[in-house]
């Protein structure tokens, strides 16, 4: 995609080579443009990718004055008063700086996922019925104004949040990546969740965060493991400092047990009916896997209303595995 300004300046020069020499005046010139950036303006905007977690509260009357509320304990700047963190000792100056800034209480949290979400809700919608050819500039300023809010908004959440990074970094720490790169791809997870926590569930997201950091440190613990497995040789010198791999890949009878009671629990303390979709559509029951469509004539609703149910449950298991921190168990069997 070109760029605004070089997409402004290549419609100005297009102007110009089409204008008769000489009779372009510095009040054309300076309304060609005008309208380059207008145009280039609203090429930008509607290129743009928009996300964000629906909630049908967005459509209530009083959404933009819930979305507007912040709690009575909300304070920025995130800076807090005191002394250095005991867990801030022995780190670099930029990761102790993390430990002075404090936590978000539960109602801070809701407030600004709720309040970063509707502002690109907004943005989106209000987008969508613009004019792609007559979108006026004081249009997309309100636009754009929305969505630089929501960053800011997001930017918060994030800086609240890079110290739970720090600390499941810690335990991570391995031959194939420090400490200081484990927290640069920690932080790349977490942003990351801060686009993907669904709010309107009610659960904190640091649970959710964890989980999703730790999934990540998984894949790149694993990854490392396979990049060393592939390079020793017979030499004694690094066969000795190689880590010693499980003598198999899967896992035994005792733990697929453990695996399917969990399993089951996690499906038991579903709603009946995310449960009911939950089995359908993955085939649990012993059955092929049903589609959306074939659930929703079934039950009586649109394959919409099944694929929303389905993504809740989701969000239900993940947060239910991560309590039971799962993962780290199958990784530790691995």
């Amino acid at each position: 995609m070109i760029a605004p300004a070089k997409k402004a300046s290549k419609l100005l020069a297009r102007h110009r080579k089409s204008a008769s020499p000489g009779r372009m005046t510095a009040a054309d010139a300076a309304a060609a443009r005008e309208r380059a950036e207008r145009v280039a303006r609203r090429e930008a905007l509607f290129a743009r990718e928009i996300e964000y977690i629906p909630c049908r509260g967005f459509l209530k009357a009083d959404a933009e004055a819930l979305a507007s509320r912040a709690p009575a304990d909300a304070d920025v700047p995130l800076e807090k008063r005191g002394g250095p963190s005991s867990d801030s000792k022995g780190l670099t100056p930029y990761l102790a700086s993390l430990y002075q800034t404090r936590l978000l209480s539960k109602d801070e949290e809701q407030f600004y996922f709720r309040r970063m979400n509707w502002l690109k809700f907004r943005a989106a919608t209000t987008r969508a019925r613009l004019d792609r050819r007559r979108a006026t500039i004081r249009q997309i300023d309100q636009v754009e104004g929305w969505l630089t809010e929501a960053e800011t908004v997001k930017a918060i959440l994030i800086t609240s949040n890079l110290r739970l990074v720090v600390s499941i970094a810690k335990k991570f720490v391995d031959a194939s990546w420090s400490f200081e790169e484990l927290v640069s791809e920690g932080n790349v997870a977490l942003m990351r969740s801060v686009e993907k926590f669904n709010f309107f569930l009610g659960n904190r997201f640091s649970t959710y965060a964890t989980y999703a950091i730790q999934r990540h440190f998984f894949r790149l613990s694993h990854r490392g493991r396979q990049f060393r497995k592939r390079f020793v040789n017979d030499d004694e010198s690094l066969r000795d400092r190689a880590e010693v791999e499980p003598a198999s890949e899967y896992c035994s009878t005792e733990q697929i047990a453990l695996l399917k009671g969990l399993f089951t629990q996690f499906l038991g303390e579903l709603e009946p009916r995310e449960r009911q979709i939950m089995v359908a559509r993955f085939g649990f029951d012993g059955k092929p896997p049903r589609t959306f469509r074939e659930l929703g004539s079934q039950m009586g609703v649109c394959k919409e209303r099944i694929r929303q149910i389905q993504g809740r449950a989701m969000d239900k298991l993940r947060a239910m595995a991560a309590e039971a921190r799962l993962e780290q168990t199958v990784g530790d069997w691995l």
